[in-house]
């Protein structure tokens, strides 16, 4: 069985994705099946760890002034070389497909020519999303169709949580689809045994878009200072918003206590997130974070570290459901979001709780599980017999 993943992004890009799609390939090798995965070479400086048995080829790609694939010409500059990738390379069984949809439309196309399946990571419906960025209807038109023509090629979509699920059913979208769930790596993110710091630390850990809008949380700092005079605001990765954040803090007169920091290794961000006193979240109040879920608040739970979250969206329910310290989850709202850090910082979580909610987030939330129950339909679909009846007619 020859599977290949056509993905953007992979590690040692730090992302929730390359984490997820690294942990499927581990898990398609650890089948038997021979992994190759055709992606981007990764940001400056960045030190590749490749795991063993999965053949990656980069390319070169179009990168934005965050060093981040982001934005339909960088986009481009990947989809347009993977087609003659996959075109000319070596014919697969199956291909492992990850958004934006010019990816996917490209993958479905090559898929009819070289009659070979593909399946789909939808965590998000892009086209929404797309609206935080651009009001141009011909544009979002184009995308929207775009993105139902690629995914309804596919033949299962692995989809974030029902939800999304719902949405992509009245957008159009009829592909077979089957809710997976979010997790961790728990071989990256784990409980280190830090007691809460003090003074308290607010950590942020991942991209900061439009469409997350995490300001709110620099808006709130002059409000924590006042109770807790040295706190500290952390955020670890990159995003557009990143310079208008660092602007309004010095407005705000708390430029030395919010700070902003490159990317880094899970393993490093989970040492940070366990000394912690909370983990922040958000998402923008718009319609399409109705069916997006905050992932970073799983690698903030298998390190022991609770979750502040505030916006709109799933992430709401499933830290109701979640263990009571988990966190909290709120509308979003600056009053409610400034009295929430305070009162984690006035009384946060000790060791003893910290460790029990770190195993208790394993014991649910593990990537290594989702990758098992995404491999076992991806290979039935790759060896069906059908399938196999197409590729020897053709």
């Amino acid at each position: 069985m020859r599977v290949v993943f056509a993905t953007r992004i992979f590690g040692p890009e730090v992302s929730a994705a390359s984490g997820i799609l690294r942990t499927w390939a581990e898990e398609f090798r650890d089948r038997g099946a021979a992994v190759v995965v055709l992606t981007t070479r990764p940001p400056r400086n960045a030190a590749i760890d490749d795991p063993p048995g999965i053949d990656i080829r980069r390319a070169r790609v179009r990168r934005d002034r965050q060093d981040y694939v982001r934005g339909y010409l960088s986009y481009l500059s990947f989809d347009l070389p993977l087609a003659f990738r996959l075109l000319f390379g070596r014919r697969a069984d199956l291909y492992v497909v990850e958004p934006p949809p010019t990816t996917v439309a490209v993958v479905r196309v090559i898929a009819a020519l070289r009659r070979t399946p593909y399946v789909v990571r939808a965590a998000d419906y892009w086209s929404e999303a797309a609206e935080m960025v651009t009001r141009n209807r011909v544009v979002l038109g184009a995308l929207r169709r775009v993105e139902v023509w690629g995914l309804n090629g596919a033949r299962m979509l692995f989809a974030a949580h029902q939800p999304l699920v719902d949405r992509l059913r009245e957008v159009g979208v009829r592909a077979p689809a089957v809710p997976i769930g979010f997790g961790a790596d728990t071989h990256d993110f784990r409980y280190e045994g830090q007691p809460p710091p003090s003074p308290p630390l607010f950590v942020y850990a991942g991209t900061h878009s439009e469409w997350h809008a995490a300001g709110i949380f620099v808006e709130a700092m002059p409000r924590v200072l006042e109770r807790h005079p040295g706190a500290r605001l952390e955020f670890y990765g990159n995003g557009e918003e990143r310079a208008a954040m660092q602007a309004r803090a010095r407005e705000l007169g708390v430029g030395e206590a919010v700070e902003f920091f490159a990317p880094i290794p899970p393993a490093a961000l989970s040492s940070i997130l366990s000394g912690a006193t909370v983990s922040v979240a958000s998402l923008a109040p718009v319609a399409a974070n109705e069916y997006a879920v905050a992932t970073k608040i799983y690698s903030s739970l298998a390190a022991g570290c609770p979750v502040l979250f505030t916006g709109v969206g799933p992430t709401h329910q499933l830290l109701a459901d979640a263990d009571p310290r988990a966190g909290v989850a709120l509308a979003y709202d600056l009053e409610a979001t400034a009295a929430a850090m305070i009162a984690a910082a006035d009384d946060p979580l000790g060791p003893e709780g910290r460790g029990e909610l770190a195993q208790w987030s394993a014991d649910r939330f593990s990537l290594g599980a989702i990758a098992a129950h995404v491999v076992d339909a991806s290979l039935a679909i790759a060896s069906s017999p059908d399938r196999l009846a197409t590729r020897r007619a053709g």
